[in-house]
């Protein structure tokens, strides 16, 4: 007898018809698989990174090495989840932003997931670790005043942090 069982639906999160591969900035939320506090600790405020969160650190900042049009604003690797704002800069490509792919926001995420997950499961130590839930959260930031909100958010977020 097999028995068939059905994933939960997922719930479509995206903007419909919003095309994330346009320049602009999001914010952007990646929660560790089961919530587990894989990247270090919080100590007095501030977050202090094992190695597991600074290979994440260097994965993030990875992106922008390795696509010229992405740029990375202010992020924070916390023991559970990762914040940042990734923004998608126009006129990156010499005034031609078609003249090289343009990932979506989605892709680049994928990237982040793949190349972070890649190199911790380089390790010996670490070799059947899963790191990442399923997914992430975004939110598109449409004005200046929401972008410095978000950077504040970013900031504190060490400080605020409930364990």
């Amino acid at each position: 007898m097999h028995i068939h069982l059905a994933l939960p639906k997922r719930k479509h999160i995206r903007l419909s018809g919003f095309d994330y591969s346009q320049p602009g900035s999001y914010f952007i939320t990646i929660c560790c698989h089961n919530r587990a506090r894989l990247f270090g600790k919080i100590e007095n405020g501030t977050m202090v990174l094992n190695e597991l969160g600074a290979t994440i650190e260097k994965s993030w900042l990875w992106l922008q090495t390795h696509y010229l049009y992405v740029a990375i604003d202010e992020f924070i690797v916390m023991p559970d989840h990762f914040h940042a704002i990734l923004s998608i800069k126009p006129n990156a490509c010499g005034g031609n932003l078609k003249a090289e792919h343009i990932k979506t926001v989605g892709q680049l995420i994928g990237a982040f997931k793949t190349v972070s997950s890649k190199e911790i499961h380089g390790s010996i130590t670490y070799t059947n670790i899963k790191i990442w839930q399923r997914n992430y959260w975004e939110r598109i930031i449409r004005t200046e005043p929401e972008l410095h909100a978000i950077r504040q958010y970013i900031r504190n977020n060490p400080k605020n942090w409930i364990p």
